[in-house]
């Protein structure tokens, strides 16, 4: 049987649009134009983030009146709150829940962020295998929880948390085998923690659900660790992020890594645009991503002119 495009399966998260100095609008009228702005490029899924005090379904009514599906969303909790994991179980299942009514099986989970590596990111700093093991058992816990709801929460590791390098994403990998936790590797927050994304996902590709695909300014993020750049100066002044297929990040090798015939969704992700515009961003990112062997299977949607 014949397999779909895989550009199907290709999501988009909205950040350029809903991501700004105060913090996020998921408001329906930013939602709205975003989704105005990215259906012509192409997408017809978001990464699905329920804001605040909505349904489910009024946020799926709003994505189909729109011309769009969800696509795997994103779970962040302190972990490392042994005292508060209770809570945080809790609040992991009911994002779940809500995942599941979207008609979703796959969901994004990683720890807070937190001062100290906010202050100084992809560093590392203040690392404690205790504190690592720690957090392997309390997302192996959310990961339970959210299984009995019919969602598979999987691994992000992102700079400025508790699972941030490399090490730190193996440990909780290691530490959680056999669970119900999988594998949702960002491909940009472990290039710029100084990591070979390729070689953990082959390492893990069995336990591989869903990407986000994202890339790196290496020569940013020297400059930013120069300057002892904190996240946001480093990722809205250095501009670290840059538009995949544009960065040091080989897309190529990561998802050759990928099993063969895998079928879970990739993520298109630009935090900040390196390029004039959000949508001349995206549109870059998509064509770049659509060009990979990976995604060179079966036809694909006539590009859009700039």
């Amino acid at each position: 049987m014949s397999r779909p495009p895989r550009h199907r399966r290709l999501a988009v998260n909205p950040l350029p649009w809903v991501l700004g100095p105060d913090g996020f609008d998921l408001s329906e009228q930013t939602l709205t134009t975003a989704m105005s702005e990215l259906g012509p490029l192409g997408f017809t899924a978001l990464q699905a983030d329920v804001p605040q005090g909505w349904s489910a379904q009024r946020y799926r009514a709003l994505l189909e009146a729109n011309g769009f599906s969800p696509a795997p969303g994103y779970f962040g909790g302190d972990f490392a709150d042994r005292d508060a994991l209770g809570r945080v179980v809790e609040a992991a299942r009911r994002h779940a829940a809500t995942q599941a009514e979207l008609g979703l099986d796959v969901c994004f989970l990683a720890h807070d962020l937190v001062p100290e590596r906010i202050a100084a990111p992809a560093t590392g700093v203040n690392p404690s295998t205790e504190r690592t093991l720690s957090i392997a058992d309390g997302m192996a816990a959310a990961a339970a929880a959210a299984a009995a709801e019919g969602v598979r929460f999987a691994l992000h590791p992102h700079v400025g948390s508790y699972v941030e390098t490399e090490g730190e994403t193996r440990t909780v990998l290691e530490a959680t085998a056999g669970s119900a936790l999988a594998f949702g590797p960002d491909t940009g927050h472990l290039a710029w923690a100084g990591a070979a994304p390729e070689r953990l996902v082959a390492d893990h590709a069995d336990r591989v659900v869903a990407l986000h695909l994202k890339d790196v300014d290496q020569a940013a993020a020297a400059a930013a660790r120069a300057d002892r750049a904190d996240y946001l100066a480093a990722t809205t002044g250095h501009h670290v992020w840059t538009e995949p297929g544009r960065g040091s990040v080989d897309l190529t090798a990561v998802l050759a890594a990928l099993p063969p015939g895998f079928e879970g969704w990739t993520v298109l992700e630009v935090d900040v645009p390196n390029l004039p515009t959000a949508r001349r961003s995206t549109q870059v990112a998509r064509e770049n991503l659509l060009a990979l062997p990976f995604f060179a299977v079966g036809p694909q949607p006539a590009a859009v002119p700039a």
